[in-house]
C-alpha cells in the first residue's frame, strides 16, 4: 500500500516535465492556428485588386511611437532601481529594457524578458560592467528560485514587478477611459464596465498612498518586505505609489499605453483604414490582459483574432486590421532588435 502513494507523484511530476518541454511548440502552434483563423476570412485576390493605397510614411510613425514607450518604459524601471540602490545609467537600464522586449518576442530562452533583465541588472556595477560574470551565466541558464535567491536579487525582481504593476494600472486606466468613451458601441452595459473599472484603478491607487502614508501601516510593510529579505524596497515603493507622485506615475504609463495606441492606428492609416480613438483604447488594453495568458508567442494569431472582432464593431475592414495587425507585430519586432546588441555582448 505505502508504494502506490510513491508512485503518482513521479507520474505527476513526468506528466509536468513532459508538459513543460512541450509547452513551447504548443504556443507556437496555437499562434499559427489563431493566425489562420484571423487570416482565413480574407479575401486576398479582392484585397490586392482594390487598389489600397499605402503610405509607408505612416509605417515609420508608428516604429516612431512603438520606440518612444519602450524608452519610456525603461526610463521608468531605470528611475526604480536607482531609487532602492541599483548602480548603472539610464542608457543602460533602455538597452536592458530592449533585450528583454526582444526575448518576449519570441526569442528561443529558457528565461522571459522580465527575469532576464531584473538578473542581468543586479549585476550592473555602474561603469557600464558587470559583476561576478560567471555567476550571472549560471543564474542566466538556470530556472530561478526566489525563495533561496540573494535579497540582492530578489530586490531586482520586486522592481520588475512594481513596473509592471505600473504598467497595468495605465492599461487598466486607459481601458476604462476608452469603455467611458465609447463602450456603448461594444454593448449596452459598456459605458458602465468603464467607470467601474476606472473607479477601482482610482481606489486601488488611493487605498496604496493610504498604507505608505499611515505609520502604523508602513511600518507593517516594512516588516512584511524585511521578513521576504527586501528590506530595501520600500523606497521604489513610495516613488511609484505615494502621494502625490502617483498621479505622475499614472499619467505617465497611460502615456506609454497611448503610444502604442497611436502605432496602431497609425499602422492602420497605412492601409487607408481609419479606426475610432476610442475603439483602440478597448481593443488594445483589452488584448494586454489577454496576453497575460501564455497561449501564444508574443500575441501573434491572438493579437489579429481579437482585434478584427472589437473594431469591426466600429465599421473596420476586418480584413484591413489584420493586416495592421500583423504589421504593428512586425514593427515591434524591428524596434526592439537594438536589444540584440546587448544580449550579444553578452556572448
Amino acid at each position: 500500500m505505502s508504494s502506490q502513494p510513491q508512485a503518482i507523484p513521479k507520474a505527476t511530476s513526468g506528466w509536468k516535465r513532459i508538459l513543460k518541454r512541450a509547452w513551447p511548440t504548443i504556443r507556437i502552434l496555437l499562434s499559427i492556428a489563431l493566425l489562420w483563423k484571423a487570416t482565413s476570412g480574407i479575401d486576398w485576390h479582392t484585397l490586392l485588386h482594390s487598389e489600397i493605397k499605402m503610405q509607408p510614411m505612416w509605417f515609420l510613425a508608428a516604429a516612431a511611437a512603438i520606440t518612444l514607450a519602450f524608452i519610456c518604459g525603461g526610463l521608468r524601471w531605470g528611475f526604480l532601481m536607482h531609487k532602492v540602490g541599483f548602480p548603472g545609467s539610464a542608457m543602460e537600464y533602455v538597452a536592458l529594457y530592449f533585450a528583454g522586449g526582444l526575448i518576449n518576442q519570441g526569442l528561443p530562452s529558457t528565461l522571459g524578458g522580465d527575469s532576464y533583465r531584473a538578473i542581468t541588472a543586479s549585476h550592473l556595477t555602474g561603469r557600464g560592467h558587470l559583476s561576478e560574470t560567471k555567476k550571472l551565466d549560471e543564474e542566466l541558464h538556470h530556472p530561478v528560485d526566489l525563495e533561496h535567491a540573494t535579497p540582492k536579487l530578489r530586490l531586482s525582481f520586486s522592481m520588475v514587478l512594481v513596473d509592471r504593476l505600473l504598467g497595468l494600472a495605465g492599461n487598466n486606466l486607459l481601458g476604462g477611459i476608452g469603455l467611458i468613451l465609447g463602450g456603448a458601441t461594444l454593448a449596452a452595459w459598456g459605458t458602465q464596465l468603464g467607470y467601474g473599472v476606472t473607479a477601482i484603478m482610482v481606489a486601488s491607487g488611493l487605498v496604496l498612498a493610504w498604507i505608505l502614508a499611515w505609520t502604523p501601516a508602513r511600518a507593517l510593510l516594512q516588516k512584511l518586505l524585511n521578513r521576504m529579505h527586501m528590506s530595501h524596497a520600500l523606497p521604489g515603493i513610495d516613488l511609484a505609489f505615494s502621494w502625490p507622485i502617483n498621479l505622475a506615475q499614472a499619467a505617465f504609463a497611460i502615456g506609454i499605453h497611448f503610444l502604442t495606441i497611436l502605432a496602431l492606428g497609425f499602422c492602420l492609416k497605412a492601409y487607408g483604414a481609419e479606426a475610432p480613438l476610442e475603439s483602440l483604447m478597448i481593443g488594445l488594453p483589452a488584448l494586454s490582459l489577454l496576453l497575460m495568458l501564455p497561449i501564444s508567442i508574443s500575441g501573434w494569431g491572438l493579437r489579429e483574432a481579437t482585434l478584427s472582432s472589437v473594431l469591426a464593431l466600429w465599421g473596420v475592414n476586418p480584413s484591413l486590421t489584420v493586416l495592421a495587425s500583423m504589421s504593428y507585430g512586425a514593427i515591434t519586432v524591428l524596434c526592439v532588435l537594438p536589444g540584440a546588441y546587448y544580449l550579444l555582448k553578452r556572448k
